[in-house]
């Protein structure tokens, strides 16, 4: 099987949080999607071994960001490659709270999903977590953060707990 022809797929990034209790969980994951129009539902692919999985399925909630171009590393970074068990990825950028009350950065975001959680599809790797928007706001007139964009002009890696990843 020829793995890098889901190369060809085109996918946003965006950072995923949930909020339970004291504990903000978030990361950036690259598969979200509208599912339904009425009532409108997105759909996120998480990492079972991800800390913010674990904080979705505790709160019943989760908040969607779409990542901007105007992202640099160092917010992927912060966002991406560590873990909210041992780390608050909200320490460095404005914290805002969502209509479902999960915690998220309006920075280098062109819109927010407050998403109530309707179902859990366990895939193997990942849950596949669909929830009812509650909310949805436009929070800027910047151009999404593709993955092509992240691969080929940012220069990213793909972590080992995306689902895209080939190792």
């Amino acid at each position: 099987m020829d793995m890098t022809a889901f190369f060809t797929m085109s996918y946003g990034l965006y950072v995923v949080s949930a909020t339970a209790g004291d504990e903000r969980a978030g990361c950036v994951i690259n598969t979200a999607t509208q599912v339904t129009a009425e009532p409108p539902r997105l759909m996120v692919a998480v990492h079972k071994d991800n800390c913010t999985a674990r904080v979705i399925r505790e709160a019943g909630t989760f908040t969607v960001t779409a990542i901007d171009q105007t992202a640099d590393m160092p917010y992927i970074g912060n966002f991406g490659f560590r873990t909210s068990d041992t780390y608050n990825k909200f320490e460095k950028y404005d914290v805002a709270e969502s209509a479902t009350g999960d915690a998220y950065s309006p920075e280098h975001a062109c819109a927010v999903f407050a998403c109530r959680l309707a179902d859990t599809v366990d895939v193997g790797t990942h849950y596949l977590f669909i929830g009812d928007v509650a909310e949805a706001e436009r929070l800027s007139d910047e151009p999404p953060l593709t993955y092509a964009y992240y691969h080929s002009t940012l220069k990213g890696k793909t972590p080992p707990k995306a689902s895209s990843y080939q190792g």
